[in-house]
């Protein structure tokens, strides 16, 4: 195997910059962010690898939101935030709360 090179693949929605890591592999690429080992993948090219890299990425990253949008939703309606929802309550009537 060669030398692994590192590429940066910057989200400019949520200003997040992750790092790709390639590598040559006999005939065709290797690579994988390091920030979200989950995302690997192989490609014939080293452009064609660091495009389907972004596009992995990007699709694992909405997929991970997704799921946990859905997790947050089913845990306000179990009652699960209630607590800290009455808390935040009680300090804002204490005083306790600062305007932003």
């Amino acid at each position: 195997m060669e030398q692994i090179e590192t590429f940066k693949i910057h989200d400019s929605e949520y200003e997040t910059t992750y790092t790709a890591h390639i590598q040559k592999n006999g005939d065709g690429w290797i690579g994988w962010i390091h920030e979200y080992p989950k995302v690997k993948c192989e490609d014939i090219t080293k452009e064609a690898l660091l495009k389907t890299l972004e596009h992995t990425l990007y699709e694992t990253l909405e997929a991970d939101w997704e799921a946990w949008d859905k997790q947050l939703e089913e845990d306000i309606k179990a009652g699960k935030l209630d607590k800290l929802g009455e808390k935040a309550l009680e300090d804002l009537r204490a005083g306790r709360c600062t305007d932003l």
